[in-house]
């Protein structure tokens, strides 16, 4: 009789994985030309909308900022004995809210209010800072949701601030006419959470589980995973099922023109390619047959998508669009943390678009929705220089070569997650290439200390086709010296410069 039910067992359980692999081989895509293959997302066309905007900021924010103690402390909080920077999140969590068996990751979110968040005004300084896209983040890792969905419980309109944060923003971003996004990290998010799992190894307490093995929160926490489910993406099919569903609603509710993923491309298999399949065809609906849709995930692209590089630049110059996404600081609010400087977002915004990239920059917010004095500060050092030097930047291409000096020849560090490291130190010959409509912008990325000589523009450079007609500094009408001989173009140094060091050249050609 065992012998039987036994078998009985295995038949549904057979049953029900071939199922659930039928339903992940059919998953509900919008109608529309592109399917889930690698051959049919290679039909992707790069809007221009993107192509020609190089900028947008980013609002990587929500319950982690509470405690004030930077990225991952939903994850850290439950580490008793993790690394060194994830031991002090454990103690402090048990100093400031209590042992994690009772006060959980689940009453941080009760505790996030974003009581003087003003998404209109943050918005319009974005388009003041030179923005021409705004990405909300819809969840992170720790599985709560930015928008008002009707699947998942845990979400900012149900809990926290009671606001539909995805679409507040959204609205904001709309009236001041700047394209919007929505950043999901969810695919990571069940192995990634797996802590809340644990209990503590040592001390009075040891062996009591955390709170997140209680049943009645496992729709936030999830489930344990299998022994073997430990990468950055799980391999369970239940969750990959249910993480197309949960993106899918994120997607079909807000339809943005925009979503960057945390990740390569989504479990690397059929599910997450049809969720791209999904939004690219929904966009196609939603904009009458043309394609303005844009999908960043952190692999190369090979024409299917937008490859994203986090904290990191690629080396030179990409046959496809790509995007940089880093942070002005943490990614979480974090008491004391060091800012990036103007300059060097600066410096960072024009070396990326020098090589055919985009910026995408997340601006800290405090755990109540403004910003620090300090990050006020570096937005409008940003603004003012983009208002001067914006045409070099907005609508150009790549020029023949990205660019020149001793950062294109010397040892430079690698980034976080591949190229090299965002933010570089640049030396007063180092020059970076834009080009719009025949006209070449060469940037000093440091204050000119001696005459500027730029070697690709000498008369017998293979990059030097054309002899140059005129040369002006942005932002100013004085008249320059320069001369262009066989080794080099020569520019004088100009009489007066900027305050800001990173200083552009416009230069047109005779034709």
């Amino acid at each position: 009789m065992r012998t039987i039910i036994k078998l009985f067992l295995f038949v549904l359980f057979v049953m029900s994985v071939s199922n659930l692999n039928a339903q992940v081989k059919n998953l509900p895509i919008a109608e529309g030309r592109f399917k889930p293959t690698d051959e049919s997302l290679k039909q992707y066309q790069y809007p221009a909308w993107f192509r020609d905007a190089k900028f947008g900021i980013w609002a990587h924010w929500g319950p982690q900022a509470v405690p004030r103690q930077g990225d991952w402390y939903a994850r850290n909080m439950y580490l008793e004995n993790g690394p060194a920077w994830a031991n002090d999140v454990y103690k402090y969590h048990l100093k400031h809210y209590g042992h994690p068996s009772v006060f959980g990751y689940k009453d941080i979110i009760s505790l996030w209010k974003a009581e003087r968040w003003n998404p209109e005004e943050l918005m319009k300084l974005y388009k003041k800072v030179g923005a021409k896209y705004f990405v909300s983040m819809g969840t992170h890792h720790d599985d709560f949701f930015l928008w008002n969905s009707k699947i998942h419980r845990w979400n900012s309109v149900n809990m926290g601030p009671k606001k539909d944060v995805v679409g507040l923003w959204q609205k904001a971003a709309q009236n001041q006419g700047l394209r919007f996004g929505v950043s999901e990290h969810l695919a990571a998010s069940y192995t990634w959470f797996q802590t809340a799992h644990g209990s503590d190894k040592t001390g009075d307490i040891a062996g009591v589980p955390y709170d997140g093995n209680d049943p009645q929160y496992e729709d936030l926490y999830h489930g344990k995973a299998a022994a073997d489910d430990t990468g950055w993406m799980t391999k369970n099919p239940v969750w990959q099922k249910e993480w197309f569903d949960r993106i899918s609603e994120l997607v079909d509710m807000y339809k943005p023109d925009f979503l960057y993923s945390d990740c390569a491309l989504p479990f690397g298999n059929e599910v997450g390619r049809s969720l791209i399949a999904h939004f690219y065809n929904e966009d196609l609906q939603k904009n009458n047959g043309k394609l303005e849709a844009v999908y960043t995930c952190k692999e190369p692209s090979k024409g299917r998508f937008v490859q994203d590089v986090e904290r990191g630049v690629l080396d030179s110059i990409s046959e496809f669009p790509w995007q940089t996404d880093t942070s002005i600081g943490d990614w979480f609010f974090r008491t004391g943390q060091k800012y990036k400087t103007s300059e060097e977002v600066i410096q960072m915004l024009v070396d990326i678009v020098s090589k055919n990239g985009n910026l995408l920059l997340n601006v800290v917010q405090t755990p109540e929705g403004d910003l620090d004095s300090d990050v006020l500060k570096i937005l409008e050092e940003i603004a003012g220089w983009t208002k001067i030097n914006g045409e070099a930047i907005y609508g150009s291409r790549p020029w023949k070569n990205y660019g020149e000096g001793p950062s294109t020849t010397g040892k430079q560090e690698k980034g976080q997650f591949g190229g090299l490291k965002d933010v570089q130190p640049y030396a007063a010959d180092d020059i970076r290439f834009t080009t719009k409509n025949g006209t070449l912008y060469a940037f000093c990325m440091s204050t000119p200390t001696e005459n500027i000589e730029i070697k690709s523009l000498g008369k017998l450079s293979k990059y030097s086709s054309k002899a140059v007609a005129s040369i002006s500094m942005l932002g100013s009408t004085q008249k320059l010296n320069w001369k262009q001989t066989e080794s080099c173009l020569t520019i004088k140094k100009p009489v007066k410069l900027p305050e800001y060091k990173v200083v552009a050249f416009k230069i047109n050609f005779k034709k």
